[in-house]
């Protein structure tokens, strides 16, 4: 497949579920939310976009598969094949305090390689892009990691957990280090723009454990494609479906040591 050609429609795929959201977001209100589980929300926004993701999605590529957040295809991907990995509305919490930070997520990935990727930021009607091999765009610009080289001089991103707290005290941990060797963290509610931001040099560095794969699919490539690096927390590259991941500039291999260090130790 020629994927730069494949990118573009991708994106005016993702930007027409985006202005979707956009108007949804005027009328909508809390009564209209839905509980998955303990801390986990949805809403008849997130179902609609991602209906229509499928649809356009299926035309532009019906070979592929597809792994999406709320499951409106009732189908099983194989992991090890070609696949649309979708989050219709990454930072639904955020969409439903009407908090403005939240975006469409949809990356297309070749079992753990991603091959293309964009993450509408609805909000700021910025359209960051990418292919395997064609570098990293917001809207028609290039972009590149930070320059930074040190953890001192770095502004981290991450995501506090919703559900799962068997490894608070290790994330607690990790976070009172970066407290004192950093600019600053930040959580902003939404990974996808997170890795956009880091992809674009505003973060130096993202981290967070418990993702899923369409947290990520599409952000991951664009760090990649912007000159960063993106490991699991043990170094390795099975974040996609493993769910931690470390993705940053130069100063990324300094972080992830500093988080192995506090990952790897027992609790208590």
């Amino acid at each position: 497949m020629e994927l730069q050609s494949l990118t573009k429609q991708l994106t005016e795929i993702t930007k027409k579920a985006g202005a979707f959201i956009r108007q949804e977001s005027l009328s909508f209100s809390r009564e209209q939310i839905e509980y998955k589980d303990f801390n986990n929300l949805v809403s008849y926004v997130d179902k609609e976009a991602e209906k229509q993701l499928v649809e356009d999605l299926h035309k532009l590529l019906p070979e592929a598969g597809f792994i999406t957040e709320e499951g409106t295809t009732g189908l099983q991907a194989d992991r090890s094949g070609l696949n649309w990995i979708i989050d219709p509305l990454d930072g639904t919490a955020n969409f439903i305090h009407k908090l403005p930070v939240f975006s469409v997520s949809v990356g297309l990935a070749d079992g753990k390689n991603p091959l293309a990727g964009v993450i509408y930021d609805i909000n700021r009607d910025e359209c960051y892009h990418a292919w395997a091999g064609g570098g990293a765009f917001c809207n028609q610009d290039r972009i590149r990691v930070s320059p930074a080289t040190r953890l001192q001089e770095s502004m981290v991103a991450t995501g506090f957990p919703y559900a799962r707290f068997d490894k608070i005290d290790r994330y607690l941990q990790i976070l009172a280090s970066l407290m004192q060797k950093t600019h600053g963290l930040r959580r902003m509610g939404s990974a996808a723009i997170d890795l956009a931001f880091v992809a674009c040099g505003r973060f130096e560095a993202f981290y967070e454990f418990n993702l899923n794969s369409w947290d990520m699919a599409a952000g991951v490539l664009l760090v990649r494609e912007a000159g960063g690096i993106v490991t699991d927390f043990h170094g390795g590259d099975e974040y996609l479906f493993r769910g931690d991941v470390i993705a940053g500039c130069g100063m990324q291999p300094e972080l992830l040591a500093l988080i192995e260090e506090y990952w790897n130790r027992a609790d208590g």
